[in-house]
């Protein structure tokens, strides 16, 4: 699940392997063996991956399917634009 949840992220910002492992100060092998699932990033690294992402450890091991968007430094008004935007994708199914 680790795998495929960092794959899957890593896809949607549109980086390689090599531009995450340069941001998070690893290899790009490191990279690949966590989406192989040869491996498991450390702690450390796992909290290091969620803060990068901007999503929870939780969401990463698969344990929270939520995710969450970070509204710090917005105002109320942005905030409810946001809502609506949602609010819309969610009923044009």
């Amino acid at each position: 699940m680790l795998n495929e949840q960092i794959r899957e992220l890593r896809n949607i910002r549109g980086i390689s392997q090599i531009q995450l492992a340069n941001k998070l100060g690893v290899t790009k092998q490191s990279v690949s063996n966590w989406e192989n699932d040869n491996i498991l990033p450390s702690i450390e690294m796992l909290v290091k991956i969620a803060n990068f992402f901007e999503v929870s450890t939780d969401y990463l091991l698969g344990l929270d399917k939520k995710r969450t968007l970070d509204v710090e430094n917005l105002t109320e008004i942005q905030i409810s634009h946001i809502q609506l935007i949602v609010d819309d994708l969610r009923n044009a199914k």
